[in-house]
């Protein structure tokens, strides 16, 4: 295959063509770190894309972020792709690029978990990529203004970009369609994109978007700074200026970070993600997207029914380590305290309305079962609720459409504490339930493979036509404002009308308009983690 850059080969791979760690921009070093990324150099020698390339600069992996079988070889010069594709012929297949999560802080695009191979065989080419994490990809302070951009931020950020650039300038190139550019992503990865739907440099580089678990997320100017100048104190420097940092070892910054964020994290455990710098992200993405940005592009989006049981399990907190009263403090100091109605909204209150919809459907009222069910919400459903619900306004100027799903398919591992969990989706979109390690964490089996086939049949659909209805889900409507309709995807497949509709509406009426930075803007401490931590 030839590229912008120069040629490059893969290999074939069960009848799929396959190229690994393929250079989309220069190694971000020197004076290129905390810049945006350069194109790659013009090379006349074939480069052989046969092994995954370094992933980025990372602390030690983090629950769930590691699958054996992961690279685990750290650069910062990891700024590479990677294609599954069945030819590199003029198919003008659907290309479906997808972006990792793990905080801003973790994870690959060449993790066990998301290997394309078995997407790819649904005839369409699959994406994956590196972007730079944590202090290198998303430190932000007026001292690091970048002339170029005109920001002073958002490195990871630019890498994605730079990727979808990639991608468009070559889909052709690998039997890809670049009309057809489906960017998915989960966690992270969804939120990235959501900001992206807002930023104006995105626009033209994908016509399709999927959120699994996650909304817009960019963090105002201020506590930005104010983390990048804890950073530059650690490290012993007078200010966070690049001049100093790019002099700081890269194991330095890691530890650096690690500090921060496990200390203060300006929102909901990331201190280090996107960021309205001024540059690539003029305004909050919210904003944007509630004044029609990026209306043109078609969305599928949704979260898992128990997104915080997770964290919960992780953090060492169980259905033992809480009662009403330590439930609603928890809710009083680390989400409503962070910005709903200026705190006149109590935690007690909101537990009592969690207490009232829960039992009115019959569904638990442990004081375990509300916490995670009103931080689920709070951090993952509430705002892409209310994405949904924006873009459906914009409806009757633009042709796109959005689409909703819940998945409640749970997990077996541990006892079943885990539920539906964050992440949960994601072996059923690739296909690796087949995975004897991740199945152990999935559940595998027969009912396991047959929701994965009709959830990558629906991926694909989606991907290919805008609208994920197939044989194997039935007709999939749009969400609509007066008919919030959602795809439940788990032991049974069906259309659920605006399920638990008593909680959205309950937050709905105490956050008024969308926009302004979202639900989660104010929020000063390590919520997820304080949440998921069981008391001393």
């Amino acid at each position: 295959m030839t590229t912008r850059f120069g040629p490059v080969r893969g290999r074939d791979e069960d009848g799929l063509c396959v190229f690994r760690g393929i250079r989309f921009a220069r190694a971000p070093i020197g004076p290129l770190r905390f810049s945006p990324p350069v194109d790659p150099e013009v090379s006349i020698a074939t480069f052989e894309a046969i092994e995954h390339g370094p992933i980025a600069s990372q602390p030690g992996s983090g629950p769930g972020s590691y699958v054996p079988g992961d690279p685990i070889v750290q650069s910062e010069d990891c700024l590479t792709l990677n294609i599954w594709t069945p030819s590199c012929d003029e198919g003008r297949r659907p290309v479906m690029v997808f972006v990792h999560g793990g905080a801003f802080l973790t994870g690959s695009g060449s993790s066990v978990m998301y290997r394309g191979e078995l997407l790819a065989r649904r005839d369409v080419v699959v994406v994956t990529f590196n972007y730079r994490l944590g202090v290198l990809g998303f430190l932000a302070h007026p001292l690091l203004y970048d002339r170029s951009s005109e920001g002073f931020g958002n490195w990871g950020l630019h890498d994605q970009i730079a990727a979808l650039r990639w991608v468009r300038d070559h889909a052709a190139s690998f039997g890809g369609d670049p009309q057809r550019v489906t960017v998915f992503g989960e966690s992270a990865g969804a939120m990235s994109i959501a900001d992206l739907l807002g930023v104006p440099a995105a626009r033209g580089l994908f016509r399709r978007a999927i959120l699994e678990s996650g909304a817009c997320t960019a963090l105002p100017a201020a506590p930005a700074a104010r983390a990048a100048e804890r950073i530059a104190a650690l490290l012993g420097l007078a200010e966070p200026s690049r001049e100093a940092l790019v002099q700081v070892p890269v194991g330095e910054l890691i530890a650096a970070q690690q500090s921060v964020t496990s200390a203060v994290d300006d929102g909901f455990g990331m201190p280090f993600r996107p960021v309205v710098d001024g540059g690539l992200l003029p305004r909050f993405p919210e904003d944007e997207i509630a004044d029609g940005s990026s209306a043109e592009v078609d969305l599928l989006a949704g979260t898992n029914r128990d997104e915080f049981k997770f964290f919960a399990f992780a953090g060492g907190r169980t259905r033992s380590t809480s009662d009403e009263a330590d439930v609603a403090a928890l809710i009083d100091a680390y989400l409503v305290g962070g910005g709903v109605d200026d705190g006149a909204l109590s935690g007690k209150e909101v537990v009592a309305a969690y207490r009232e919809a829960r039992a009115a459907r019959g569904d638990s009222i442990e004081p375990y079962e509300l916490l995670c069910a009103i931080a689920g919400d709070w951090i993952f459903r509430v705002p892409t609720l209310r994405l949904l619900s924006a873009r459906a306004s914009h409806r009757a100027r633009h042709r796109a459409r959005s689409f909703a799903y819940l998945f409640d398919w749970e997990s077996p591992f541990a006892g079943g504490m885990l539920g539906a969990c964050h992440g949960l989706e994601l072996p059923f979109v690739f296909g690796s339930v087949r995975n004897p390690v991740v199945g152990a964490f999935a559940g595998g089996g027969d009912a396991a493979v047959e929701l994965s086939d009709a959830m990558q049949a629906a991926w694909v659909a989606f991907a290919a036509t805008g609208d994920p209805s197939g044989a194997a889900v039935g007709t999939w409507p749009p969400y609509e404002l007066d008919r919030r309709q959602t795809m439940v995807l788990g032991p049974s497949i069906h259309l659920v009308d605006a399920p638990y509709e008593a909680e959205r509406q309950f937050f709905e009426d105490h956050l008024g308009r969308y926009g302004q930075g979202g639900p989660i803007e104010g929020a000063t401490t390590n919520t997820v983690a304080i949440l998921a931590e069981p008391e001393a």
